[in-house]
């Protein structure tokens, strides 16, 4: 076993190597990276950590606008309904934070945090105008580096996103900011990497990860789709679309409607399959 002096001297040298190599002052983000890429490809830094300094390059280099929830897909809400009409929405979709509508999405009055509907179901006086938190709106073209030192700073883990004249054009979270740093994080949607790539629900429908092969697929659901032109169901829902999907978007194939329950920027983690059953013919009677 090596000596303590040992073990420091060998970081030390490591620590040489890597200041060595990045003496040649790069002229710009171009070389930057090139040299980073050199570092790794010479063992002075692993994967793991060339992703996220170059997510960190990144990020200062993003405005909200591209990575922002579209007004459209933002799971809102509405101050009109009551509780027991928008509990099993919270629920279904399982998410820490909501923005409350008065009507529109162009009217957000708060930020309801799912943990204080637990007062409704003991019983106390509940209403939800009085559990609203401030919602706090940015623009468009805030940089993703600042938005994060806001979030850092304010607590703060949602905002929301106004266009130019003032209208919500959509929303974002510290933990969309995050992962251009970090690469996906696990939500409520994430499999243990000992779980199967298809769960069927109780419902019926299956969870399937992006990266399950399509003849497994076909195999567990009964299906008979193509693996000629791509080998993961991910691939072929990824051709359907024609883009990168975001959470909640949808799309038919076959007799199979794909809903997405997990995507970031950069690739689809998982779906959801419900398998829609062909309508008998009817029977004519004579």
């Amino acid at each position: 076993m090596a000596s303590d002096p040992e073990k420091h001297s060998h970081k030390a040298s490591l620590l040489e190597r890597l200041s060595n190599f990045l003496l040649r002052e790069p002229e710009d983000r171009e070389q930057l990276v090139e040299l980073l890429h050199g570092a790794y490809e010479n063992h002075l830094m692993d994967a793991d950590s060339l992703a996220m300094i170059e997510g960190v390059l990144q990020v200062s280099e993003m405005q909200v606008r591209d990575i922002m929830i579209p007004r459209s897909q933002m799971d809102v809400i509405d101050i009109t309904d009551p509780p027991e009409k928008f509990i099993p929405h919270v629920i279904e979709t399982a998410h820490s934070r909501f923005p409350v509508i008065e009507d529109d999405k162009n009217d957000v009055i708060g930020i309801l945090l799912a943990k204080d509907l637990l007062r409704y179901y003991a019983g106390e006086d509940f209403e939800v105008r009085d559990m609203l938190r401030p919602a706090v709106f940015i623009p468009e073209s805030k940089r993703l580096n600042v938005l994060l030192k806001e979030f850092r700073s304010n607590r703060n883990h949602i905002a929301i996103v106004v266009d130019e004249y003032g209208g919500v054009a959509g929303m974002v979270t510290i933990e969309d900011v995050l992962e251009q740093i970090v690469g996906d994080i696990e939500d409520e949607y994430d499999y243990d990497e000992d779980e199967d790539n298809i769960i069927q629900n109780a419902n019926g429908h299956y969870r399937v990860k992006a990266l399950t092969e399509i003849g497994d697929f076909n195999t567990v659901v009964g299906t008979n789709l193509s693996d000629e032109e791509f080998s993961t169901i991910g691939g072929l829902v990824v051709n359907k679309f024609g883009h990168l999907p975001k959470r909640d978007d949808q799309v038919l194939i076959d007799n199979l409607s794909i809903s997405v329950l997990r995507a970031d920027s950069r690739r689809l983690h998982s779906i959801l399959v419900e398998v829609i059953p062909d309508e008998p013919f009817p029977i004519e009677s004579t």
